[in-house]
């Protein structure tokens, strides 16, 4: 296998001109869109009524994104049906007439193609979705894939086996949902569809009818609307040529019928209305105070060239106002900490603009007040033309990077495309000749018209206006006086014009000294060239063409908060989070928005328990602005500005506050106590732990943490021209000046470990936290521990272990007793930190969410599953499956920058990296292939014996309602019930259990 990329050679020059070069448009606005024929695919339909979408598309290589759209949801459930739409999905991979016992889902599974919650299907209110993603380098998968769309559109079994199994996970999902913010959700949307179906037909149904509705009626919604006339077959992927999966469809599905005639679609309107409404939810386990306006109005038919650029002023406009809301969040004293608008499709044909806000307790009618004023103001006063002329930039920056990457687009968003245009009417219309569209119209859009959008926006057009609080401050009368207010400022024209910030024209003021390469390397095996430069910095480039407009990039330096003292602990770890308010690239964040305005670049920095990073990406033409912002970082030095500390404060104990009204926090909290010691570096944040923050503290340790270019290394991946880069890369990487006196001058055998303490003895605990619907959550946590020598091979077990531990869960807890709705298996190496000398402690993590009454059982299942895979191992085919998933997204990912990105970087951070990446990387990949080749039933069963043996104890945390001492007692008593031995602290032997249940 080659690891250079060896495709597209045309220089970036080229490329960005290619842009420039493009032809403009005839401007008649009344001239017709030709929106019958989707752009770019073939498009047809059988005679069945079948519409088809087919797309040679080469990216990712050897794959196929695949769909089956059907214009079915839940707005056609009857009242005694609610719910019914979405289990009928659920059931499509329980049974169809070809594929029983989920053996659609073993077959995914099976080609490296992962199942998991909502990757593979959705149910919405006008749609239901069957999605796959499937490697195609094999002939036959792709027409097997394509026969199971052809199962699910006429041959699920909806049996009442199949119900009775399923409904334990569909009701697990439907507890899901029942936490807060879908509380919070479920009234807003009530009464934004107030007087319309769609305001009590959410997918996920009723309780009741998910427990007691019959297999029957099931089968009757089935046959009623799953008709081929209402159907599309999507097939996007690396195919050599349509025709011949154009010709598996009608394979497939040609032979098919519907009924003669089946019933229309009906078309369920939403009434507008001019009285706005309001509502004043009042939620105990709100995540923070929150105000929201919505706007409904038609979504926009687009038929001609007027109709475009009409869709482009609306950009605009909400852009343009997201803008100032940005600015507004941090002023002294803001309304909100955060607030935006957006526009989203709610149902076919309607459409809401949302503003949000977010803000501190007992500030929300502040915060509404200040949200109706802003749009008010655009309507008295409108925009500036410097506000436009930037929001223009970065819309011809946007569509320029899409124009750029045409040719690269994922196989899975045109699978998206296409259902939109199938289910939605959405017209596609080719990226070229929308850049072209873009490119001629958006000169001509003059702030005048932008502004006057917000004639859209009155209180009087189907406005819907909600605040959420956890506690009860305010009113709907307070509401409406707000909206009354507003309105009588405006027409007394009584709201001031905005006042516009002066924006600097450079980001660097002092030009740096350029520096000079020391020593290069080139690493073949990688297809990366590795700089030394003057002042010490350590910089390795990979030149790909996986995108054409994309370069990622990390820098890194050992040493973090591990190093510091509990009194120094608090202020310091507050530091990023304060520098990034005050700006950290020396200039505020308002300000910094605009001098980026148009430009493809984001930087960001992260501190952690061992290590010191920025990161970021950007596109290949504004790498020099990406590389400033670097340079600015390491010279920039943040000092306390007493309005940003108060702000910043205050929303860290906003966001203290409404963690502590989380269920689930006294639980995480527990649980990370249990496994990993009270320390003062796992307790989260609390009040007290703020009030010794010291703002002088905070902003001095996080000037010493990006200050001596000398310790860190630095990895770029992406689109590079060397003969561009590395002049940049001497300019103001090699340009960062190196401190007199070394800084946080660690390397990997010099770090001091986190304070872990996994206990010695197993350890079960029960946490009951007041909620107000029942949520339950298990956490059961395994200590490992990794070997010096073996280190390497040691961590790829681990990480199939924690595949083949979450594919057996799912099987036992999900297929085959139905009583959950997803689990997940994460291996977790402490402190993420591998190179470390010497042995590595750290867990492997099982959660899953279930019935609390039916918790306890479900823990016995799983540690017992654990106990027979250790005692009898697993199966050839699930050593197949999960290495075939490996593999698979290992091929994927040689296609991706950020996985290149990663294996370099693990490179550099390894244990076995002696000052040699190339050594690094060629032992780490001859590592991964001979686990790989070694692995089997028995060296899978012999891994988890020495990974996670019979005798370590293991930690299980549940999250229980808060119930009375009564029934907590009882529930206590479960834990001998089930073969976990409270006495003896241990599991069952299978013997014991053998004999427990014969007696």
């Amino acid at each position: 296998m080659s690891l250079l990329s060896p495709h597209n050679d045309q220089p970036l020059i080229q490329r960005k001109q290619s842009f420039g070069s493009l032809e403009m448009v005839n401007m008649e606005l009344d001239k017709q869109l030709d929106l019958q024929q989707p752009f770019g695919v073939d498009y047809g339909k059988l005679e069945n009524g079948l519409v088809y979408y087919v797309k040679c598309n080469p990216k990712p290589r050897k794959r196929a994104s695949l769909a089956l759209a059907i214009k079915v949801g839940s707005i056609l459930e009857e009242e005694y049906e609610r719910g019914v739409a979405h289990i009928v999905e659920h059931l499509a991979f329980s049974a169809t007439k070809k594929y029983t016992n989920h053996n659609i889902v073993k077959f995914l599974e099976s080609i490296g193609a992962e199942f998991g919650p909502c990757q593979n299907a959705v149910t919405s209110f006008d749609e239901t979705i069957y999605k796959l993603l499937i490697p195609i380098d094999k002939p036959e998968l792709l027409s097997e894939a394509i026969q199971v769309l052809a199962e699910f559109s006429s041959e699920i079994r909806l049996s009442k086996d199949d119900l009775e199994k399923e409904r334990g996970a569909v009701m697990e999902e439907y507890r899901d949902n029942r936490n807060a913010n879908g509380r919070i959700l479920d009234a807003y949307w009530t009464l934004m569809m107030e007087g319309s179906k769609y305001a009590d037909r959410s997918p996920i149904g009723l309780e009741n009818v998910i427990k007691t509705v019959s297999s029957q009626t099931l089968k009757k919604f089935y046959q009623k609307w799953y008709h081929l006339c209402n159907m599309a077959v999507i097939a996007v992927g690396d195919f050599s040529d349509t025709k011949s999966v154009i010709e598996l469809i009608k394979t497939h599905f040609g032979h098919k019928y519907s009924a003669l005639d089946p019933p229309s679609i009906p078309h369920f309107k939403v009434p507008s209305h001019e009285a706005p409404r309001f509502s004043y939810f009042v939620e105990p386990e709100a995540s923070g105070s929150a105000v929201m306006i919505s706007y409904k109005m038609q979504v926009d038919e687009l038929k001609t060239m007027k109709d475009y650029r009409e869709m482009l002023v609306k950009s605009m406009f909400r852009i343009a106002l997201n803008r100032r809301l940005f600015r507004i969040s941090r002023r002294k004293d803001p309304p909100y900490f955060s607030c935006s608008v957006a526009s989203y499709v709610l149902v076919r044909d309607l459409k809401a603009y949302i503003m949000s806000s977010s803000c501190k307790e007992k500030g929300t009618l502040e915060a509404l007040e200040s949200m109706l004023i802003e749009v008010a103001r655009v309507r008295l006063h409108g925009f500036s033309e410097r506000e436009i002329s930037v929001v223009r930039d970065l819309l011809m920056s946007s569509i320029e990077s899409a124009y750029l990457e045409r040719d690269q687009i994922e196989s899975t968003s045109l699978r998206y495309e296409y259902s939109q245009h199938f289910t939605h009417n959405k017209p596609i219309i080719g990226i070229e000749y929308e850049a072209q569209l873009q490119k001629s119209i958006l000169p001509d859009i003059l702030a005048s018209e932008v502004s006057k959008f917000a004639e859209k926006l009155w209180t009087s057009c189907s406005c819907v206006i909600q605040i959420v609080e956890p506690q009860a401050f305010a009113s709907v009368d307070d509401m409406k006086n707000i909206v009354m207010k507003i309105n009588k400022l405006e027409n007394e024209r009584s709201i001031s014009p905005w006042d516009d910030e002066q924006i600097p024209e450079e980001i660097v003021s002092l030009k740096p000294n350029i520096g000079n390469i020391v020593q290069q390397r080139e690493h073949e095996n990688i297809g990366a060239t590795e700089l030394i430069l003057s002042n010490g910095m350590h910089v390795c480039y990979k030149c790909t063409d996986f995108f054409n407009d994309q370069v990622l990039f990390t820098g890194f330096s050992y040493g973090g908060l591990s190093e510091l003292p509990e009194n120094k602990y608090f202020s310091s770890s507050m530091g990023s989070t304060i520098a990034e308010e005050i700006g950290m690239y020396g200039h505020r964040p308002s300000v910094l928005m605009d001098m980026l305005a148009g430009k493809r670049v984001d930087v960001d920095v992260e501190v952690r328990s061992y290590k010191r990073s920025f990161y970021g990406d950007c596109s290949p033409f504004y790498l020099e602005t990406a590389f400033q912002l670097v340079y600015q970082l390491f010279t920039t030095e943040v000092t306390p500005d007493d309005e940003v500390i108060k702000r910043v404060m205050q929303v860290k104990e906003e966001t203290i506050l409404a963690r502590e009204r989380d269920p689930y926090t006294s639980f995480s909290n527990r649980a990370r106590e249990i496994n990993y010691g009270n320390s003062y570096f796992f307790r989260p944040f609390g009040i007290s732990d703020l009030q010794k923050v010291d703002p002088l503290k905070a902003c001095k340790y996080f000037n010493t943490c990006f200050k001596d270019p000398s310790t860190f290394t630095v990895v770029i991946v992406g689109k590079i021209d060397p003969t561009v880069a590395v002049p940049l890369i001497l300019k103001y990487l090699g340009g960062i000046g190196k401190p007199p006196e070394p800084i946080f001058h660690f390397n990997c055998d010099r770090i001091k470990s986190l304070p872990f303490k996994f206990p010695k003895s197993m350890t079960r605990e029960v946490v009951c936290s007041p909620m107000i619907e029942a949520q339950c959550m298990v956490r059961i946590c395994f200590p490992i521990e990794l070997k010096h020598g073996t280190m390497e091979e040691e961590i790829h077990y681990t990480g199939f272990l924690a595949k083949l531990l979450e594919t057996k869960l799912l099987q036992l807890l999900r297929f085959k007793h139905g009583q959950i709705y997803s689990a997940s298996v994460s291996e977790f190496i402490h402190g993420d930190l591998p190179c470390l000398t010497g042995d590595i402690g750290g867990d492997i993590q099982i959660d899953f969410s279930c019935d609390p009454k039916i918790s306890l059982k479900l823990v016995d299942i799983a540690l017992n599953e654990i106990l027979r895979l250790q005692e009898e191992g697993s199966s050839d085919q699930d050593v197949e499956t999960i290495l075939e998933i490996e593999q698979r997204a290992h091929e994927n990912g040689l296609q991706e920058n950020y996985y290149w990105l990663n294996l370099i970087i693990g490179s550099y951070q390894s244990r076995i990296y002696s000052g040699d990446i190339g050594t690094s990387f060629k032992i780490l990949d001859e590592t991964r292939s001979k686990v790989r080749n070694s692995l089997t039933p028995l060296t899978m069963q012999l891994a988890l014996r020495r990974i996670m043996p019979r005798n370590n104890p293991h930690t299980v945390v549940i999250l229980m309602p808060q119930t009375s001492w009564l029934k907590r007692i009882k529930s206590f008593s479960q834990w001998t019930l089930h073969g976990i031995d409270m006495k003896q602290d241990r599991i069952l032997t299978k013997e014991e259990r053998v004999r427990r249940h014969m007696s």
